[in-house]
């Protein structure tokens, strides 16, 4: 028996019912046991209209933890709290992960959170810049994607950068490979953030565990509806940035 195309499995998948707080098909949401989290610090993604893959993304299902964050699915907003949905949202006590061309190796530091400046250099007062977060901003998409995302909104070039220094790669592994160590997925990115600006493993931990539920559903699929399960795409190998 010959194996679905490509085109075929992306037409079950569209045609299947989705779960409406996720997204994804309903053979592969583990919203049933999702944690709910309770946390300080906001957080805000922004997703790049072209990166909704109801397979394998995690944005929505990072949302999903936590009563304060919001999922906005565009490219582009005049300010943060238009983006947010309220009013008097300050972008400069938000901090906002992009990688671009900084890389944590580059740098004189071994922190897995690093706040940088507008010319890509280490903030001298790394533990007081981090202290004032009161949110986070993700840019979910590839590395192109989420370079649009961030030239298409002024108002996050207030917001301070952030960059990440994972200790391991993303537990995508072969599913979804990254270019670079610091290619992490959405729920990867907000499990180190959040965990560590609000010194608290216990996120960590939950967003986690929720990930690797979530890929061994998928495995799982794969293996037993196959014609359920969308091969893994081949995407902006070059220039990706999964947050």
């Amino acid at each position: 028996m010959s194996e679905p195309t490509d085109s075929q499995t992306d037409i079950v998948i569209e045609t299947l019912p989705e779960c409406p707080h996720c997204g994804k098909p309903l053979p592969l949401c583990i919203c049933d046991s999702v944690t709910p989290i309770e946390s300080r610090i906001q957080l805000l993604i922004l997703q790049h209209p072209q990166e909704q893959d109801r397979a394998l993304g995690t944005a929505r299902l990072t949302a999903r933890h936590f009563k304060n964050a919001v999922v906005r699915i565009g490219l582009s907003w005049p300010s943060l709290s238009k983006a947010l949905g309220r009013p008097a949202a300050d972008p400069s006590r938000w901090a906002v992960l992009y990688l671009g061309s900084a890389k944590a190796e580059d740098l004189d530091t071994d922190a897995e959170i690093i706040a940088i400046n507008r010319k890509g250099e280490l903030e001298p007062d790394q533990r007081g810049v981090l202290a004032d977060i009161e949110g986070v901003v993700l840019l979910d998409g590839t590395w192109s994607q989420a370079k649009a995302l961030w030239w298409r909104n002024a108002w996050i070039l207030k917001c301070q950068r952030v960059i990440l220094g994972p200790k391991r790669p993303s537990r995508y592994g072969r599913l979804r490979r990254e270019p670079r160590r610091d290619g992490l997925s959405t729920i990867e990115a907000a499990a180190m953030l959040l965990a560590g600006l609000e010194k608290r493993p216990d996120i960590a931990v939950t967003l986690v565990a929720s990930f690797e539920r979530m890929l061994a559903r998928f495995r799982e699929v794969q293996v037993n509806m196959p014609e359920l399960a969308p091969r893994p795409k081949k995407r902006d190998f070059r220039r990706r940035r999964r947050g």
